[in-house]
């Protein structure tokens, strides 16, 4: 993906590469243009206006080149800048696109605040990585190679200085990152699992005040925070000793370097003048050797945290969707019948199937309710339908095809399921009626929310369809909420419309105008009810018991009070609740 996003920015990149190189090589000339100075200054065979001649010389043409590098470093950072930016838009938005083509299965198997963690926190330690890539590692190779060539050149006899400068500085960078590696490894799995911690507390804040769980959260949070810190710090312990080290090594091949000159000074006249002008710019390019080898083995500590981040996103990019749609299909108009052929299902991970050999028929426009006790399979059922999940074994037939072989688009039209847990995003009422059709006209939503018993609380509000909806709809009661999810599902005149339970923080009253509505004014629509309570199913046309995953029973409201045990026992206790 990365490499992609390069080519798909070349341009961008071969320039942030020139200008990495043109300030690495403007770096190197400019100490032999202070050799040449010192040399002169050092001369006894000039005179005093010519000596000073060609250092005003010297200096312009240092001046000059001076002004290339400060373009070249300010081209190179904001190019740099701008590929990391480009590259991180790049792979943020393939990472955000493909865990859209997820399964339930998919996302669940990551976990929603991992992937979360991987779309923000590794993109950007990618983000970052990609720009030291392009405005140091790029300029690292140049100097290197360049700074050990005319540290030679400069000072000939010197140059197993530089060789034991070379070896010292990588062996102990060699050290120091092997020791941090596993540090930052600890990292991204600690980030991960600190974020998980604050969104089940934030998310679960009534919860948590409400049992007095404040410190038993904190106490989770400090322990996890304590982790991260000591891997924090043993880094910091690691760096701590390795500028001291550095500075050491540098400063001996310093003294090595000065102490043999001095041997060399006494030689000749000309030696000396040569040792004199190319001491400074030897220790200068032995500067430059340090700051190379530094640079890269930081770089490889940083690489080393930005290579997990990558290993990261690409689990992500490379897991392919639970599910595969026959999109070739087209979108279609099919009918509202449901079959299920022999189907069970079984979680990931689950040892034992949560449905088992379930089979029965739905036709067109009926009302169908599925009730059984809690545990019972009913959602795990309702699910199946819109291909939230695939069945394991058997197959499941809406409108008379196998729902493999539809389209995403075809499920998308035809097929609408209100979950048991009423979800709502921030924005406007419309924005979320829309989500189940996109081109909804206010007369299709004011419709919907009058089937859904919404109309009479949306139309109270300063606004009405374009007032404000919270984070997770927090300005909405848990009734509120659900009749707006009805709402969204009712808007586009499904074929089959699945209640899931979600009429469960409805009063009697509103749940019975409810019902009273969808049978008047969606009579073409097949309707499936997974309810707790019987009086929400009691009228419908077929009622499927469910019991530890099977299918127990199935008939009217009489035919199974008569004859179904199961059902007798759900009957008679809620019946006794109500007396």
């Amino acid at each position: 993906m990365i490499f992609k996003s390069i080519l798909k920015h070349k341009w961008i990149a071969i320039f942030s590469v020139l200008s990495t190189v043109l300030y690495a090589a403007v770096q190197l000339y400019q100490p032999q243009i202070m050799k040449d100075i010192m040399t002169v200054m050092s001369s006894t065979t000039y005179t005093r206006h010519q000596m000073s001649d060609k250092i005003q010389g010297y200096g312009i043409e240092l001046l000059i080149v001076a002004a290339i590098g400060i373009l070249g470093a300010i081209a190179s950072t904001l190019s740099a800048a701008r590929i990391a930016q480009e590259i991180g838009a790049d792979v943020r938005e393939a990472t955000y696109k493909k865990i859209n083509t997820f399964s339930y299965e998919n996302v669940e198997k990551f976990n929603a605040g991992n992937l979360v963690v991987r779309m923000t926190n590794d993109v950007t330690q990618v983000q970052n990585l990609m720009m030291m890539v392009f405005q140091i590692l790029m300029r690292i190779p140049v100097l290197l190679i360049g700074a050990i060539v005319l540290s030679v050149t400069t000072m000939p006899r010197l140059w197993w200085i530089t060789v034991l400068l070379i070896v010292l500085i990588v062996l102990v960078t060699a050290v120091i990152m092997s020791r941090m590696g596993p540090h930052f490894m600890a990292f991204q799995k600690l980030t991960d699992r600190i974020n998980a911690i604050a969104k089940q507390n934030l998310r679960g804040a009534r919860v948590v005040k409400s049992f007095v769980q404040e410190q038993e959260q904190i106490d989770e949070f400090d322990k996890t925070s304590d982790e991260l810190y000591d891997h924090n710090w043993a880094v910091g312990k690691l760096f701590s000793a390795m500028i001291p080290l550095f500075t050491v090594i540098a400063q001996g091949a310093i003294w090595l370097a000065i102490y043999f000159v001095s041997t060399f000074v006494t030689d000749s006249v000309t030696v000396a003048q040569d040792s004199i002008g190319g001491i400074a710019t030897f220790m200068t390019y032995m500067g430059m050797i340090m700051f190379a080898i530094i640079m890269g083995g930081m770089i490889s500590m940083f690489a080393s945290r930005g290579m997990v981040s990558i290993k990261r996103i690409n689990e992500v990019l490379n897991t392919e969707p639970a599910m595969a749609f026959n999109e070739s299909a087209g979108e279609e108009t099919i009918d509202g019948s449901v079959k299920f052929d022999h189907v069970s299902f079984n979680y990931p991970n689950d040892s034992e199937p949560t449905l088992k050999d379930i089979s029965f028929e739905i036709k067109p426009g009926q009302m169908v309710g599925v009730v059984g006790a809690t545990g019972a399979g009913k959602s795990t059922l309702a699910q199946l339908i819109p291909r939230l999940f695939d069945p394991t074994e058997g197959t499941v037939w809406v409108g008379g095809k196998d729902l493999k072989t539809l389209s995403r688009a075809t499920l998308k039209k035809n097929i609408s399921i209100v979950l048991q847990k009423a979800i709502l995003f921030s924005g406007t009422i419309a924005g979320n009626i829309k989500q189940g059709k996109a081109d909804a006209t206010e007369e299709e939503m004011t419709r919907a929310a009058r089937i859904a018993q919404a109309a009479e609380f949306i139309e109270t509000k300063d606004g009405q369809y374009q007032a404000n909806v919270e984070e997770r709809g927090n300005n909405f009661s848990g009734g509120q909420k659900q009749r707006m999810s009805i709402t969204r599902g009712v808007v586009k005149n499904p074929k089959i419309l699945i209640l899931d339970d979600s009429t469960s923080a409805l009063d009697a009253k509103s749940e019975k105008l409810v019902q009273e509505a969808l049978d008047k004014d969606l009579k073409e629509t097949t309707t499936i009810i997974i309810a707790q309570k019987i009086s929400s199913v009691v009228h419908a046309d077929n009622i499927l018991v469910m019991d530890q995953g099977r299918l127990v029973g199935q008939g009217t409201h009489q035919e199974l009070v008569a004859t179904n045990k199961f059902y007798q026992e759900i009957y008679d206790t809620q019946k006794a609740q109500e007396d």
